[in-house]
C-alpha cells in the first residue's frame, strides 16, 4: 500500500466514475469556504476598530488558514476518487489469470485468395486488417488471439494481451503460402480449440469470410456446434460488394484480376451464428466493416454489464488513501499548530 503514491487520474479506470462529477462541486466549496474565512470574527475580542484588527493580524496565521482550506478540498477530491473505486489493467496483468472481467476473443479471419479482390481499398484483406488492428487498439483487459484459414487454418497467435505481438502476426499473414480454398469449418473449429477451458467467462469468435465453404474436412454447422457445446458465442461477417468485384484468379498464364460475382454463403453464416447466440453482419465496404465491429463491441459490452456473475478485477485506491491519510495527518498537525500559537499570543 504505502509504495503507491502514483494518483494521476488519468492512469486508472474507474468502476463508478458518477461520484467524480461530484469534483465540480470543489469550485463552489472553495469559495464558501474562502469568503468565510475572509469575514470570520477573531478569535480573542479586542476592544479596538476593526481597521486596527486587520494591521496587528499575523498575515501567516493568514496563509496557513488559506492553506489549511486547500488542503481540505484535496481531501474531499481523493475522497471522490476513492468512492469511483479505481483501478488500472496494468497493476492487474501481473497475475491475469485470477480475473475474469475481460473477453477472450478469436479472430478468425478467411485469408484466401478472394480476399485480393479490390472492391475494396486496397483489398478485401488488407481493409480487414486495418479494422482488426483499430479493434484490437481499443480493447483493454481482453486476450485475443488470431486463426487464418484459407483451404486450411491454423493458430497464428493465441490468445494474449500483447497487442503488440498480435498485430504484427496479423500483418504478416498473405495466404498465398496456404492451401486454397475457403474452409469455413476447420477456421472455426482451430479458433474453438483455442479457447481452452481455463479461459474467461466471456468467450467470442468474430468469423470473416467472402465466400463459401469449399474446403476441409469440418463442416461449419458442426464446428458452430462445437462452439455451442463450449458456450462461445460466434458472430459471423461477409465481406464483399454487392454485383461483381475485381478478383484475382489462377490462370495457365498466372494471376490475372477479372470481374466476378460476390458469392457469399449468408444461409451458413446466419446458421453459425444463430445457433451460438451471436449476429450475421454484411459488409460492403470497409467504412461498414469498421461499423460491424463497434456493434459487436457494444454488444459484448453489454453482456458484460448484464452478467451478475461477473467477477471484477479488484479497486486499487492505495495512492489515493496515502494521500488521503497522509492530507489529514498534516491537516491536524497544522490546525493544533495553530490553536497552541494563538492561545499562547492569548
Amino acid at each position: 500500500m504505502w509504495g503507491n503514491w502514483n494518483i494521476n487520474p488519468w492512469s486508472y479506470s474507474y468502476f463508478e466514475p458518477s461520484f467524480l462529477w461530484l469534483l465540480c462541486l470543489l469550485p463552489i466549496i472553495g469559495w464558501l469556504l474562502f469568503r468565510k474565512e475572509f469575514y470570520r470574527k477573531a478569535d480573542l475580542p479586542f476592544s479596538v476598530p476593526s481597521f486596527f484588527q486587520k494591521r496587528i493580524e499575523n498575515r501567516s496565521i493568514v496563509w496557513v488558514r488559506r492553506i489549511l482550506i486547500l488542503l481540505k478540498l484535496s481531501v474531499f477530491a481523493l475522497f471522490l476518487f476513492i468512492l469511483a473505486k479505481p483501478f488500472r489493467w496494468k497493476d492487474m496483468q501481473i497475475h491475469p489469470d485470477n480475473y475474469a472481467f475481460g473477453i477472450d476473443i478469436m479472430l478468425a479471419i478467411d485469408v484466401s485468395l478472394s480476399m485480393q479482390a479490390k472492391d475494396f481499398n486496397p483489398n478485401r484483406l488488407q481493409a480487414a486488417k486495418n479494422v482488426a488492428y483499430e479493434f484490437i487498439e481499443q480493447r483493454e483487459g481482453d486476450r485475443i488471439g488470431f486463426v487464418a484459414y484459407a483451404g486450411e487454418a491454423y493458430s497464428a497467435c493465441p490468445p494474449t494481451r500483447d497487442y503488440v505481438q498480435l498485430m504484427s502476426k496479423i500483418q504478416e499473414v498473405n495466404g498465398f503460402e496456404m492451401e486454397q480454398g475457403t474452409a469455413i469449418g476447420t477456421g472455426l473449429g482451430t479458433a474453438v480449440l483455442q479457447l481452452k477451458n481455463d479461459t474467461l467467462k466471456s468467450k467470442v469468435i468474430i468469423l470473416l469470410t467472402d465466400g463459401m465453404n469449399n474446403a476441409g474436412q469440418l463442416s461449419p454447422l458442426a464446428a458452430a456446434e462445437l462452439a455451442k457445446s463450449k458456450n462461445i458465442c460466434v458472430y459471423t461477417i461477409g465481406i464483399g460488394s454487392m454485383g461483381k468485384a475485381l478478383t484475382p484468379v489462377v490462370t495457365p498464364f498466372g494471376l490475372n484480376y477479372e470481374y466476378q460475382e460476390v458469392e457469399i454463403d449468408e444461409g451458413t453464416l446466419k446458421s453459425i451464428a444463430s445457433q451460438t447466440g451471436g449476429m450475421y453482419f454484411r459488409a460492403t465496404d470497409q467504412s461498414s466493416l469498421s461499423e460491424i465491429y463497434e456493434r459487436i463491441d457494444q454488444m459484448e459490452k453489454q453482456k458484460m454489464a448484464d452478467k451478475m456473475s461477473q467477477i471484477d478485477p479488484p479497486t486499487t485506491p492505495n495512492a489515493f488513501l496515502n494521500w488521503l491519510l497522509f492530507l489529514v495527518m498534516l491537516i491536524f498537525v497544522m490546525e493544533f499548530g495553530l490553536f497552541t500559537f494563538q492561545r499562547n499570543r492569548g
